[in-house]
């Protein structure tokens, strides 16, 4: 699986890396916000005493940023996407045979994480192809 990046998602991570002094390879956007994959051990370094690096960095780019850990097994996998579409949430996500993310929602939370246009929907999927090489469904 071969994922490329653009020169903005590279200036993001080197911006990160710059004033949080943790290095990361992934970089999303998703609902507006700006998400940083980052080891689990490493997440209290790179938001800084009192969240103070991720003020600075939404003060510069002037979006608002998001630290999420990087997932190590299934039950990370659910962790991971919960993290990135909070406060959204999802009665369950269950990983399928075929390579395939199925999370089931209810009305209101379906509604807010597919977004106008399926926007939202179709962020998530190319996240969930892109990071953790499966498929999303939302039923």
């Amino acid at each position: 699986m071969i994922n490329t990046i653009n020169m903005q998602d590279m200036r993001y991570m080197n911006l990160f890396e710059k004033i949080t002094g943790v290095s990361t390879r992934f970089c999303f956007k998703y609902n507006d916000f700006i998400i940083f994959i980052v080891p689990q051990q490493m997440i209290s370094k790179a938001i800084g005493e009192g969240g103070k690096n991720i003020r600075r960095m939404s003060e510069i780019l002037a979006r608002r940023i998001k630290v999420v850990p990087t997932p190590n097994g299934n039950y990370d996998i659910k962790k991971f996407i919960e993290n990135i579409v909070s406060p959204a949430t999802f009665r369950g996500v269950d990983i399928g045979e075929n390579e395939i993310v199925v999370a089931s929602a209810g009305t209101q939370s379906k509604a807010a994480l597919m977004g106008r246009d399926k926007k939202r929907l179709f962020e998530l999927q190319k996240i969930s192809k892109d990071f953790l090489g499966k498929d999303l469904r939302i039923i």
